[in-house]
């Protein structure tokens, strides 16, 4: 199944490509590889999920940050290549938890990302992965997250 058939048999809607923060591109491609930019829980009412793991949120509500931080790095991916047919499959995810010192499940969390990459583009949606504690992030944001992507015309 594409890539775009399987968004949509998953009844997932993405949100509206985010627009820089700052100086830098969202994403940048070098030949077939594209770098996408620190994402953030950017929701479909352009409203970001905020608040801190351990203290403001759960584990559970972390996870679904990451899902829809996924959701918004398919939308750039989308807004840049026309189709996420054009992927080819992911390459590696930097996930990062706005976090208590003391939570340590970084990686389930940033599982609600590499699961929703998996559900969309099958096993070529898994590539290498680091999760890691963060004691903020911008905008007191849950979770950021960057990714690389080989891609084709």
């Amino acid at each position: 199944m594409s890539a775009e058939a399987a968004l949509k048999s998953l009844g997932l809607e993405l949100p509206p490509a985010p627009k820089p923060a700052g100086t830098y591109k969202p994403i940048v491609r070098i030949d077939n590889l594209v770098y996408v930019s620190g994402h953030g829980p950017l929701q479909c009412d352009k409203t970001l999920i905020t608040g801190k793991v351990g203290v403001d949120l759960d584990e559970a509500a972390a996870r679904e940050a990451a899902k829809v931080t996924g959701l918004a790095i398919l939308a750039t991916l989308r807004q840049s290549l026309g189709s996420l047919d054009k992927v080819v499959r992911t390459i590696k995810v930097l996930g990062m938890v706005n976090c208590t010192p003391d939570f340590e499940n970084h990686p389930a969390v940033i599982n609600g990302c590499s699961d929703l990459l998996r559900e969309v583009f099958g096993d070529d949606g898994v590539g290498a992965r680091s999760a890691v504690g963060m004691g903020s992030l911008p905008g007191r944001i849950a979770v950021e997250i960057e990714a690389i992507f080989e891609v084709r015309d």
